[in-house]
């Protein structure tokens, strides 16, 4: 938390529409590619300077920029004065800790969602922030790292499956946002895996751990939920919105990914419930074990407790104590002690207690 501040303090005071970078620097060098197609034609090329984009503004084609790497803020800059873009956005743009929300202007759209990866190593979940702009004939599309859930729609683009070459940008946007969504679900299968994994230790021989890992992931449904539900408004208002950037045809398909959303949702708090349960599972476990554990030694502190009191008698060894100079006196106080502690133990097991 402490650093999430000390990062953002880097805007007080500055102007609004200021440039800065907040985040963290993926990359060394942004990355540029350009996709311009239509239903006959495909050219896929990797930019090696901004001004190399420039042509695609009116391009009769449908063309789709991507940059990889946010950081470098004169670069988000130029294209940004190039193709039209208010400086807020380019603001919000460079500052990678926006919430998902869609922003409506005259000459482009304004979308921001989130990526989420799994670091297998950490086995956590990192989000990446996703800017897209949708315009006239364009979408530019921002990441902050190389890796993503687009490479199946620059497949279907190269092979000129389904109708995504058929469509105009609004329909590439659509798939851009179909495809993040959708990588949802692969986000949730995983953390589904590592609940069937603890329903397995918990019910086989639960530790501190297995609690250690409940907490864990249910921090990870409330960090993939903080996304999940403005995402859910923003669809919606791409679908509700009357807008000359998406054609009617395109809301059915933003219809489908809002369902989709929904259903992302519903998984999220049904795991939720079951997390909620496992833990009371496992506290109620802990508990059992517990009062188990303390059931035993209260028996054995009760048989011990007129062992110990006759032992104490006898220990005083006054002098005109009868039995001290009786012959049979020491074994006959290990029967009796014997005796006693067997009835005790006799009496609780008829109590059902051992």
């Amino acid at each position: 938390m402490g650093k999430m501040v000390h990062v953002g303090s880097r805007k007080v005071g500055v102007a609004p529409g200021t440039l800065i970078h907040i985040g963290k620097k993926h990359l060394t060098e942004p990355k540029i590619t350009v996709i311009d197609y239509n239903v006959d034609n495909f050219q896929e090329l990797v930019a090696e300077n901004i001004e190399e984009v420039y042509p695609f503004k009116d391009s009769e084609n449908v063309s789709w920029i991507n940059i990889h790497g946010v950081h470098q803020v004169d670069l988000i800059e130029k294209i940004g004065i190039h193709f039209g873009i208010h400086s807020l956005v380019l603001e919000d743009i460079v500052h990678t800790d926006q919430r998902p929300k869609v922003e409506f202007f005259d000459s482009y759209i304004y979308i921001v969602l989130k990526m989420l990866q799994y670091d297998k190593d950490k086995e956590e979940l990192i989000a990446e922030q996703v800017s897209i702009i949708l315009g006239s004939n364009f979408v530019i599309s921002y990441q902050e790292v190389i890796e993503d859930t687009f490479d199946p729609v620059r497949d279907r683009l190269r092979s000129s499956k389904g109708r995504i070459r058929k469509q105009g940008p609004d329909y590439l946007a659509y798939a851009l946002l179909d495809s993040i969504v959708d990588n949802y679900f692969v986000m949730l299968e995983k953390i589904g895996e590592n609940i069937d994994a603890l329903d397995d230790e918990l019910l086989d021989k639960p530790t501190p751990k297995t609690l250690e890992d409940i907490h864990h992931l249910k921090k990870e449904l409330i960090f993939l939920r903080k996304f999940i539900w403005p995402s859910r408004e923003v669809v919606s208002s791409l679908q509700r919105e009357e807008s000359f950037f998406i054609k009617e045809s395109t809301s059915i398909f933003l219809k489908d990914v809002y369902d989709h959303i929904i259903q992302v949702m519903d998984t999220i708090e049904s795991y939720r419930d079951i997390l909620s349960t496992m833990l009371d599972l496992y506290l109620s476990t802990a508990s059992n074990k517990m009062n188990e554990i303390m059931k035993v030694l209260t028996i054995i502190a009760t048989i011990f407790i007129p062992l110990t009191f006759i032992a104490g008698i006898y220990g005083m060894n006054f002098e005109y104590m009868p039995e001290l100079k009786w012959h049979l006196g020491y074994p006959v106080i290990w029967a009796l002690m014997i005796t006693v502690a067997l009835v005790m133990l006799a009496y609780f097991r008829k109590l059902k207690w051992i």
